[in-house]
């Protein structure tokens, strides 16, 4: 095995854990779809389970990032991927609704080591940090994508158990593999020199920071409400024109919808690189508000082509989003402010679940759920157009050094 190989396998890895991570936090609206029967509660109750694992996505993350930094990242990559074998483990062998929510309630608190940790360490180790993190969240992406035909695929073929055994057994052996690479000896890597910024006042700095982070809770509702809605919604209003078995259908469609929005992030980074940040940004979530109002009353395959553009717009902008936080975020502080990023960002998802519920079993449909979301996509354009303005930041050529 050459020198730069167990560097270029840490990489993987971490492509790998976010790929996990959005794909096992995506199984359970999926699966739900066979719960109904299973357990003779209604959608809203059975959805109501996963709020637990949703606090824990987002209530765990700082503490994930002060460990890594106090003990070890690697240790904690470690942990990440065997713990999420055990949470889909318990969750699989529930028997009751009360161990459905202890079991997703472990898999969220496992979840939440990946962004601040499993980030940090591809930084690292990466050779080209930008294109490492494009690439990074395409794997991301392409890990929602797969959750619906997965956890669809696997409940109609072998049971709704085995969409948490099997991906559990995979993050499991992941983790073995992990240990192994782990503990080689590392190789020289390549850091970069910050990026070069516009200088920022401390008020514009702190007012940015404000802004961006009331913008982030919304773009967070957004991300987590239409991903935790889609499955049913498709179910409801899309899957029947396929034929065959509804979950199954109903998580194909998922499917499609968030591989393209993967694909988008390639289209965003660029965008990010080559316009004001503010600007791409606010356009963004103003056209993203109409699409949305589309949405509401729409059935069949003009329903997924909207669903699509909806997405795309919404994950094309994570890089933008990450851009913004490191422009208004101290050089010394940079890491706590992605920190806290994703503690309101994650943080959104245990309230996306208990809105999209209540909207669904309040009103038996979810056009009060596409006009929430276009009412919160104008609300982030609008506290966009408070962001200080922004210009294009311009990244100086890689210099080697050794790992630590």
């Amino acid at each position: 095995m050459g020198q730069g190989t167990p560097m270029r396998g840490m990489v993987l890895f971490s492509n790998f854990g976010h790929l996990y991570t959005h794909l096992v936090l995506l199984l359970y609206p999926t699966v739900v779809l066979a719960l109904e029967h299973e357990f003779s509660l209604s959608y809203g109750e059975l959805m109501a389970l996963s709020v637990p694992g949703f606090i824990m996505v987002g209530a765990g993350a700082l503490p994930a990032g002060w460990l890594a930094d106090r003990w070890s990242s690697t240790g904690m990559m470690a942990i990440f991927f065997f713990g999420l074998g055990a949470g889909c483990l318990l969750t699989g062998m529930a028997d009751s609704p009360l161990m459905v929510a202890v079991g997703l309630g472990a898999i969220g608190l496992f979840a939440s080591i990946y962004h601040p940790v499993g980030i940090s360490l591809l930084v690292r180790t990466a050779a080209n940090r930008g294109r490492a993190l494009g690439i990074n969240g395409v794997y991301g992406g392409v890990g929602m994508a797969a959750a619906g035909f997965v956890a669809g695929a696997l409940t109609d073929g072998l049971g709704w158990r085995w969409a948490f055994f099997i991906p559990g057994a995979i993050f499991a052996a992941t983790g073995v593999l992990y240990v192994f690479l782990a503990r080689r000896p590392r190789a020289a890597v390549e850091e970069t020199k910050p990026y070069v910024e516009e200088a920022v006042s401390r008020s514009e700095a702190m007012r940015g920071m404000i802004v961006l982070m009331i913008a982030i809770l919304g773009t967070g509702l957004v991300y987590n409400m239409t991903s935790v809605a889609l499955p049913k919604v498709f179910s409801e209003r899309a899957a029947g024109w396929l034929g065959s078995s509804e979950a199954f259908n109903a998580g194909a469609l998922f499917s499609v919808v968030y591989a393209v929005g993967a694909a988008m992030q390639i289209v965003g980074g660029w965008l990010a690189d080559k316009f004001p940040l503010k600007r791409i940004y606010v356009i963004s979530y103003l056209i993203q508000a109409p699409v949305i109002l589309f949405a509401a009353n729409m059935t069949g395959l003009p329903l997924v082509a909207v669903a699509a553009i909806m997405v795309s717009m919404n994950m094309g902008m994570q890089a933008t989003e990450n851009l913004l936080v490191a422009r208004y975020s101290p050089a010394k502080w940079k890491a706590t402010a992605f920190g806290a990023k994703f503690v309101v960002s994650l943080g959104a998802s245990s309230l996306a679940v208990p809105i999209v519920a209540f909207i669904r079993d309040g009103t038996g449909d979810f056009t009060w759920l596409f006009l929430s979301l276009a009412i919160i996509a104008a609300a982030v354009a609008i506290a966009g157009l408070m962001l200080p303005g922004t210009r294009r930041e311009v990244a100086p050529s890689p210099v080697a050094v050794p790992a630590e």
